[in-house]
């Protein structure tokens, strides 16, 4: 195709945008009205977008393929050569996924029974149980990582009352600031997110299809099972999302409780060293498979509510 023909082209798409813009600039039917309101909504978060994140964005990235240390200059691609050819890194990786996977599955699982039960059922002291239950949301990874020091440290409460019952030396029992540590401290801040999805999600349950189901001699398990849970596998796939992109991200947390090596601790640990091309090849990597993940995700929710 000729450059006067291919000119041809667009020539239509971009005369279609200038009228676009002008219908929004000085609107004369209630659509264009109607358009110009959403524009001037959604202008304050696209400057925001711009600000604080396709440009430190764009920055990470011209970071992650300098040349030099401590200026984007030149074009290399050795720092992403070294994430995917060093064992380290595949490792630190390998344990990034599994734990937040199997994070985030407990967290969920633990949330369903709970979000069932503040949902169908008059709990006595409700209001101060769903307090306690979403107290955690409030609280910096920090501080969630010193009550998991307070409760399963070498002295803390819990650790001295097994280690009573048990007949057992303290530091032989304490967990705080191990494996089962950081799992307990992750989930703790994890279950909350999911508990209020969840809770949003069963608010749509047509409680009519239930009551039909035990009429006709369904168990509460088999309600749950074939109408219930039919329902809510929605929102269920909307708290895995969110939880495992909570996992992903924690990092208060591993500052106290140092005892596995995930990508948001080992990208810390590269700044402090000075390593900026490489923090930028794994801040990069980190960007693209969270918002990746999160496509996916949405657009699988969005087809089972379709469904």
């Amino acid at each position: 195709m000729s450059t006067s023909g291919r000119i041809a082209d667009v020539l239509p798409a971009v005369r279609g945008a200038v009228e676009d813009l002008g219908s929004v600039a000085v609107p004369t039917t209630e659509r264009d009205r109607e358009r110009r309101r959403i524009a001037a909504l959604c202008a304050p978060f696209a400057v925001l977008l711009v600000v604080a994140g396709v440009y430190p964005l764009l920055e990470v990235v011209r970071i992650s393929v300098s040349v030099e240390r401590f200026e984007t200059v030149g074009f290399t691609l050795s720092a992403y050569r070294t994430l995917v050819t060093d064992p380290y890194y595949r490792r630190v990786a390998f344990n990034t996924l599994w734990f937040a996977a199997l994070t985030t599955l407990v967290s969920v699982a633990l949330a369903v029974p709970i979000a069932h039960a503040l949902e169908k059922y008059d709990l006595p002291g409700e209001g101060l149980f769903v307090t306690l239950v979403s107290f955690p949301i409030s609280l910096p990874g920090i501080v969630a990582a010193f009550m998991m020091l307070v409760l399963f440290g070498n002295n803390g409460v819990l650790t001295n009352v097994v280690a009573t019952f048990a007949g057992a030396n303290p530091t032989d029992v304490a967990v705080a600031v191990s494996v089962p540590g950081l799992f307990l401290a992750f989930v703790y801040s994890m279950v909350p997110r999911a508990t209020l999805i969840l809770r949003g999600t069963y608010a749509e349950v047509e409680e009519a299809a239930e009551e039909a189901a035990q009429a006709l001699g369904a168990t509460p398990l088999q309600t749950f099972r074939y109408v219930t849970f039919p329902q809510i596998r929605p929102g269920i796939t909307g708290a895995l999302i969110l939880t495992f992109r909570t996992g992903l991200a924690i990092f208060g947390t591993l500052i106290v409780i140092q005892t596995l090596l995930v990508w948001t601790l080992q990208l810390d640990r590269e700044l402090s060293a000075g390593a900026f091309p490489v923090a930028g090849a794994m801040a990069t990597v980190y960007f693209v498979f969270v918002f990746g993940f999160t496509a996916l995700g949405l657009r699988y929710t969005s087809a089972e509510v379709g469904l």
